[in-house]
């Protein structure tokens, strides 16, 4: 509702919602775990669903093929018309208002449903799980092509970005280097996919004028 209704910039909302409900898990559980999930649980985030494929990996090829389709091979593409410009979409008839709440409910439920998969694979939850993916996340997004501004990306850019920031972190967990220097390693990735792409297009551009 704040981003389709009251108009705050998306990532604002985001990381503000975020920050709010760490501090209020952290005040829940304080410094402590909680376990002793169900037997099923935890094996819905440890056994192997198809052969040695867990759950979590058979839903994320299921949704990344399911939304590819949705996003590039139906109408529901619109979406890409919003992000490029909202008032030229609302002019053409489109209601942005709602395809951006249909958006973040959707994004919200997926969301939920990591946590609920990652919890069980852990076995146990924090306050602070997950704490840092969220770097990860936005780097493997823009790294994939999408445009913090909207109106540019696809599935595929992102898979492939996923694989590429997994292989990174696994690669230097590997060569025994420390959280904070992968850390930094993703920061300079996030920095680069958004520069680059607007040097780029400055280059473009130039070239294009002369």
């Amino acid at each position: 509702m704040l981003v389709a209704r009251v108009g705050i910039p998306s990532l604002v909302v985001t990381l503000a919602m975020m920050i709010g409900y760490r501090g209020f898990a952290r005040v829940l559980v304080k410094d402590q775990s909680l376990g002793n999930f169900p037997a099923w649980v935890t094996d819905l985030g440890q056994k192997g669903l198809i052969g040695p494929l867990p759950l979590s990996l058979v839903l994320f090829f299921v949704l990344l093929i399911l939304l590819g389709v949705l996003l590039h091979r139906t109408g529901f593409g619109q979406v890409v018309v919003i992000g490029t410009n909202a008032e030229v979409a609302r002019f053409s008839g489109l209601d942005v208002a709602r395809v951006k709440t249909v958006l973040f409910v959707l994004s919200a439920l997926v969301a939920a449903l990591a946590g609920m998969l990652y919890a069980a694979r852990l076995g146990s939850v924090r306050g602070d799980s997950a704490l840092g993916f969220e770097l990860d996340i936005i780097t493997m997004v823009l790294l994939g092509g999408v445009s913090i501004f909207g109106g540019k990306g696809s599935m595929t850019g992102v898979f492939l970005s996923i694989l590429i920031i997994l292989n990174l972190r696994n690669g230097m967990a590997l060569l025994n280097v420390t959280g904070h220097v992968q850390t930094g390693v993703i920061g300079v990735l996030l920095i680069a996919s958004v520069l680059l792409p607007n040097l780029v297009g400055d280059f473009r551009s130039r070239r294009a004028r002369a």
